[in-house]
């Protein structure tokens, strides 16, 4: 009987080398029917694309110093990069360029009016309105001044950016307030700065703020972006605090027009608070210089593999209190590209990223994760789904592997084309931070979107970003190279049995990127920046053989057991995270106890999907109380972690079902989606006490 192969000879040979490009064995090749492989074949021959050419050796990131530090091959004459562009040398010269090449194109665009479409501000009516509000701040009392420090209290919106580049004109100072910090954070914050004036969004934040006015003296004025009720007008009374609209400060403001008064690159141009998962936040000084010089940098190493225009778009969806969001407003205003803003839910992304259609996407290995999961989930239960899964990936895997990066592959059509949608589409290059992503993610978003896929490390005090892929990277693991403005080195760690004469230990960095310090905290600022001007991350890595960095440990948050092994809990969760009953994982320890205990939120899509298989309900509080689903979860998250690595002593000993994920209104995460560790601890200690007590019982 005939398979439908085609006969030996040179259209075998052919056929048979480019069933291996694509990863189809000999039985798929049956399974799926021969003239449908042929016609992929022949398309995939016919479309092969070449390989992007890298800029640096890939077997050879980062140059080795005298004193062991490492520094960018990217650097010019061997100085560290400051600026990008001579002409960009702080914020405002970041607007104003890109007001300049755009030709006056969109800057700021939100979905808006009844079809919710994206409707947008020009960049000149951006500095008009910025420029009209900044003047109205100058009227009613606030001197156009680097003393002075504007509180903003917002979702991403057009006002806070109207807002921002007001302050930035004329040299004031922004304080975001984090949405999640809570009363006695925000509290904090704006008595340890003594902020005057807050630009608020809503009138549920203003209210929040003046619940605790008498806890925040310096308060005297909230400038409410939406309209306010009646009721916020008589508690601010009440309260004597003034409530100011927005629009009346601008209208205000654009009668009694000013001439901007710009800052220095050594100026501040914010104090970005840490999200304060142990104590009270710490309020990170970031002047023009580290900003500029960090994104500068950034952008130097992105633009190797795309360029970015005024046609570009951004959405911008992370907060803007973090200076991942933040930096990448610099990157785009700075080339005149656009910025849509989401709705500001996050069950609403999708939908704004499919309207929205960006080029440029930034993300966190959260969402990515989610996507990741959901993809495969989608083809469990069918054969043919998963056939089809497996051999686009395993071809597109080999492209990748090629310094391929492409989306028009016959794979792309068959079975991407939908994930690729989920974010617009039109993605070219999506670059994530924050936290660690798996190996495996990576090399599925980098096979599956078909664009460039860049991964960062660094962190606020470096204004953002210290290392950064290369553009062409084909391998996963790791964070890149040190960005070209900054030095790195890792530093000895006795206590973990980390040393740098192994090429491991704590991170450090040095370079025009790091902090000024911390906001009158002098003694956190010496823990942090030593006197040599090396900022100590407390994150640990691992220089591999190609000259990348690798994180592999994190100095803090780590705690000691019974019997003196040291763990870090956050490596520990974000293995459990692999599995694919856990959503999300929180792992405490105790230095009297031997062992550690877990809890784990279970997937909500995956999990409901083997309750019905198994004839179990599928909501999901009462599956959290289900013995079977707990026993499933704790060998598997028992699995995963053996398969990457992790000790025995590093393994939870028990594990508690929470069905509510962990969120930032919960107060259970951060606004960059990391464990608020006092928060879970606090709101767990029952749970945790439970299981240990049900071990030393039985023990």
């Amino acid at each position: 009987m005939s398979t439908g192969r085609p006969a030996d000879g040179p259209v075998s040979l052919m056929y048979k080398k480019t069933m291996d490009c694509v990863g189809l064995s000999s039985g798929a090749m049956v399974g799926l029917g021969a003239a449908a492989v042929t016609a992929a074949a022949t398309y995939y021959l016919a479309t092969r694309a070449e390989p992007m050419v890298t800029s640096i050796n890939l077997q050879n990131q980062s140059v080795i110093l005298e004193d062991g530090s490492r520094c960018s091959h990217f650097m010019k004459d061997g100085k560290l990069l400051e600026v990008l562009y001579d002409d960009v040398r702080t914020t405002y010269d970041c607007f104003q360029r890109g007001l300049r090449v755009s030709n006056n194109g969109p800057c700021l665009g939100a979905r808006t009016g009844p079809r919710k479409e994206y409707e947008w501000l020009s960049y000149q009516q951006v500095y008009d309105r910025a420029c009209a509000f900044g003047s109205g701040l100058l009227e009613i009392g606030l001197p156009a001044s680097n003393d002075v420090f504007v509180g903003f209290y917002s979702l991403n919106r057009i006002e806070y950016v109207v807002a921002e580049q007001a302050s930035i004109m004329f040299s004031m100072v922004s304080v975001p307030l984090y949405d999640t910090l809570g009363t006695t954070a925000c509290s904090f914050i704006i008595n340890q700065i003594g902020i005057t004036h807050v630009v608020c969004d809503k009138a549920e934040k203003a209210k929040t703020l003046l619940a605790s006015v008498d806890t925040t003296p310096s308060l005297k004025c909230i400038i409410l972006i939406e309209e306010p009720t009646a009721e916020l007008v008589q508690q601010a009374a009440e309260a004597k605090i003034e409530i100011k609209e927005f629009s009346a400060i601008e209208s205000l403001g654009q009668k009694n027009l000013k001439d901007p008064k710009p800052p220095t690159p050594a100026d501040l141009a914010t104090i970005c608070y840490t999200s304060g998962t142990t104590g009270d936040p710490k309020g990170v000084m970031l002047s023009h210089q580290n900003l500029i010089s960090n994104m500068s940098a950034v952008g130097c190493v992105a633009l190797k593999g795309v360029t970015v225009t005024p046609q570009d778009v951004h959405l911008s969806y992370l907060p803007m209190a973090h200076v991942f969001e933040r930096g990448m407003q610099i990157i785009a205003f700075m080339h005149g590209a656009q910025v849509g803003f989401s709705r500001g839910d996050i069950k609403l992304l999708t939908e704004d990223l499919q309207a929205l259609k960006p080029t440029i996407f930034i993300t966190v290995p959260r969402l990515l994760n989610r996507i990741y999961d959901k993809v495969l989930s989608g083809a469990q239960g069918s054969k043919i789904k998963t056939t089809l899964l497996n051999l686009a990936l395993n071809a597109k895997t080999r492209e990748v592997q090629r310094g391929v990066v492409r989306r028009d592959s016959i794979w792309d059509q068959l079975v991407f084309k939908k994930v690729q949608q989920t974010v617009g589409g039109r993605v070219k290059i999506i670059i994530t931070g924050s936290a660690p992503l798996g190996s495996k993610v990576l090399d599925f978003i980098r096979a599956s979107f078909g664009c460039l896929v860049l991964e960062g490390y660094g962190q606020t005090e470096a204004a953002a970003g210290i290392t950064f892929n290369v553009p062409g990277e084909i391998e996963s693991g790791h964070v890149g190279c040190p960005l070209p403005c900054n030095f790195v080195k890792v530093v000895d760690v006795p206590e973990m049995d980390y040393y740098a004469s192994d090429g491991k230990g704590e991170i450090c960095a040095k370079g025009d990127n790091v902090f000024v310090g911390y906001y009158k905290n002098p003694e956190k600022t010496s823990e942090t920046k030593d006197k040599d001007g090396w900022l100590h991350t407390g994150d640990i890595g691992e220089w591999l053989p190609n000259g990348a960095l690798r994180i592999i440990d994190r100095k803090k948050n780590i705690f000691k057991l019974a019997q003196g092994e040291y763990v870090a809990a956050e490596k520990i969760e974000n293995v459990y995270m692999r599995s694919e009953y856990v959503a999300q994982a929180f792992v405490e320890g105790d230095s009297l106890k031997p062992y550690l205990m877990g809890v784990m939120v279970p997937d909500i899509e995956v999990v409901p999907r083997w309750a019905e298989k198994e004839g179990l309900p599928t909501s999901m509080d009462e599956l959290c109380t289900c013995q079977k689903l707990k026993d499933l979860i704790q060998q598997d998250i028992i699995n995963v972690g053996k398969a990457m690595g992790l000790k025995t002593f590093e393994q939870v000993k028990d594990i508690h079902l929470h069905p509510e994920p962990f969120s930032m209104d919960n107060n259970l995460l951060t606004p960059t989606f990391k464990n608020k560790r006092p928060n879970l601890r606090k709101f767990f200690k029952s749970r945790i006490t439970e299981l240990y007590e049900k071990h030393e019982a039985t023990s």
